[in-house]
């Protein structure tokens, strides 16, 4: 258990995180900061405190519209910013739709991690994601171990659910992982994806493996259409937690995550989702895996895709 967690953004995802962080003991304290009016974060903290006597937790649930709510935290999960929805013309904005008004917010964010907790662990969950990580990179200047964002846990958890409904098997006994950057271009790496450790061609054809891989790149959008006012919020926090959990409890557990690359897979200076050892020292590891002829070439679309995102981000501070 850490002394203290903090959760910037007090939206769907960050009121998941919230709760559970309570209800699963992660911390003695954790607060959440939303400069929402009237008074969001407080607002959702005391709904949570008022029933920890149910769910049997003394964890302390604090929030608040200003930054000194987050002072001392250990770990911070950032969830800050505007979210993907149906536009009135039935469209939806790509990720990519929300660079400008995200890294506004991000800036601010970073200036309360700055002021109030420089230490602290970062998991960034905000859209669009290597972007907003790579800003939070460029004003922290964290080390590669501290930021870390998440897309890859919860792409790879919906490749698995995938994979699971059409097998007719446990979720339990899928493994996969999707790589890459967290948009159209993510790489599901189905040479990796093992059913109770056989391949997955073994229980799963090629054309309806296709049609799942597909499927695990629109996924987002799925549930921003099927929702119509937001994007998804319990698989994000559950995705987040479960790289939270991985280094506070220390088990070197290995899982996609948007690490900074300093040469792997031919990449420097990039935040790229690959696998990575999570442990108490954060990202202690960055994994190299073998792909197939066909996976890389998608893998560098993807990393290219990236580098556009992030070179954007990179003109915006000029």
């Amino acid at each position: 258990m850490l002394n203290k967690m903090a959760v910037i953004g007090g939206g769907n995802i960050g009121g998941v995180l919230v709760q559970e962080i309570v209800k699963r003991r992660l911390a003695r304290e954790v607060a959440l900061v939303d400069v929402k009016e009237p008074d969001l974060a407080k607002g959702k903290c005391l709904d949570i405190a008022e029933g920890t006597p149910v769910v049997h937790s003394d964890i302390r649930a604090v929030g608040a519209k200003t930054y000194d709510i987050i002072k001392d935290a250990e770990l911070v999960i950032n969830t800050a910013g505007v979210p993907r929805t149906v536009r009135p013309d039935g469209t939806i904005p790509k990720r990519e739709e929300l660079l400008t008004t995200n890294l506004k917010i991000t800036d601010l964010v970073s200036e309360g991690i700055q002021k109030y907790c420089p230490n602290a662990m970062i998991i960034s969950v905000a859209n669009p994601l290597d972007a907003i990580v790579y800003r939070l990179f460029m004003n922290l200047k964290s080390s590669r171990e501290k930021l870390v964002g998440m897309a890859g846990v919860l792409d790879s958890s919906r490749y698995r659910y995938f994979v699971a409904e059409e097998a007719g098997v446990s979720v339990e006994n899928v493994e996969a992982l999707v790589l890459g950057g967290h948009g159209d271009t993510m790489v599901p790496i189905r040479s990796a994806c093992r059913i109770a450790g056989m391949p997955v061609e073994k229980f799963i054809s090629p054309e309806k493996l296709e049609a799942i891989e597909t499927r695990t790149r629109k996924a987002g959008g799925e549930v921003v259409n099927l929702l119509g006012t937001g994007s998804a919020f319990v698989s994000p926090a559950w995705s987040a937690l479960e790289m939270a959990e991985a280094i506070i409890f220390d088990k070197k557990k290995i899982m996609a995550a948007s690490a900074l690359l300093k040469g792997e897979y031919g990449v420097d200076g990039l935040f790229i989702g690959v696998p990575v050892i999570l442990g108490k020292g954060g990202v202690e590891k960055v994994i190299e895996i073998d792909m197939t002829d066909s996976e890389r070439e998608r893998f560098n679309k993807s990393i290219e895709a990236v580098r556009k995102t992030t070179n954007e981000v990179i003109e915006m501070t000029k």
